[in-house]
């Protein structure tokens, strides 16, 4: 465990050293789970849940509220214990859950840290600005990679401080981006997705906010975006990327929330350019309009008379 941490000589972590070996030993449960193969349920209309969900978020509870026993914590899976305190932990105990559920190695688990201040310790989500976010941890069982970050002690990825890439232009970038699983057709990400294939060196979707955050620190990716995400996908992720130096806010420029519907974050040196382009895209300027199936094969036909005629 200490060989995925920074020396203490190197910073001296508040909370990150206890949260991180409780964030492995969850991440183990879950390679277990995944190896074994467990069955899937859902909640909602396409929303999946598994028992690796349900038995990891209880045992974070219980080792959290040990560890921590003052805190609060507000977990995907229905945990809201002490919503009321000064610190409260967002926890996601399995980030790609869909991955998961079809054997797809590309999951984590998620941990993030808010400090509230007095008026906002309401019974659920708070109405005004957030608290800081001052601890973050994303384990990745698969991978055996550890993210943590503090606040104002820089962001760490086994035990390598990191620092977000010094890409300077969108057409040279790698962006990520997700979509939800349920309401799909009330999304518009498809066209903004469609525009940043064209403009960028590629776009991906793994599907783990969570990660894509984690790898926008870690500069393997130079921005990432996501229409209505949760506090428990994003907490941990914000806190890394701009402890390695990187920009987090909404699709206009606002600061970010963590009950944000619009989640953009990128290296900085990108951020302006996205922003702009993101004023166009929903605007109606400059679209490039998606080909459709017909189009392609009418014009496949096309190629095909003119090549035999040829």
């Amino acid at each position: 465990m200490n060989a995925l941490l920074p020396d203490r000589s190197a910073t001296e972590f508040t909370w990150v050293r206890d949260v991180a070996e409780i964030a492995v030993e969850a991440g183990s449960q879950l390679r277990r789970f995944f190896e074994a193969g467990v069955a899937t349920e859902y909640k909602g209309e396409v929303d999946l849940v598994t028992i690796a969900d349900r038995t990891v978020e209880a045992y974070l509870r219980r080792a959290l509220m040990d560890r921590f026993p003052t805190h609060g914590v507000f977990g995907e899976e229905g945990t809201r214990d002490r919503l009321d305190a000064e610190f409260r932990w967002y926890v996601d105990p399995l980030d790609g859950t869909t991955n998961f559920a079809h054997g797809f190695p590309h999951f984590c688990v998620s941990l993030g840290l808010e400090k509230q201040s007095p008026e906002q310790r309401a019974p659920e989500m708070p109405a005004n600005e957030d608290g800081p976010i001052v601890a973050a941890v994303i384990y990745d069982p698969m991978r055996e990679e550890l993210f943590v970050a503090e606040a104002g002690k820089g962001a760490w990825r086994n035990g390598q401080r990191m620092a977000v890439s010094a890409t300077p232009h969108l057409a040279e970038s790698l962006v990520a981006t997700g979509f939800p699983s349920r309401k799909r057709h009330s999304n518009p990400n498809i066209h903004f997705y469609h525009e940043f294939t064209l403009r960028s060196h590629g776009v991906r979707r793994a599907g783990s906010a969570a990660l894509d955050l984690a790898y926008v620190a870690s500069a393997r990716l130079e921005a990432f975006w996501e229409f209505h995400l949760n506090p428990w996908d994003t907490a941990a992720g914000y806190l890394l990327v701009e402890e390695a130096g990187g920009c987090v806010s909404t699709f206009d420029g606002a600061p970010r929330r963590l009950d944000s519907r619009e989640v953009l974050a990128s290296n900085g040196h990108i951020h302006a350019e996205l922003l702009e382009t993101f004023e166009r895209l929903f605007s109606g300027r400059d679209l490039d309009p998606i080909a459709s199936p017909a189009a392609y094969a009418a014009r496949h036909r096309a190629a095909q008379i003119e090549s035999r005629e040829a």
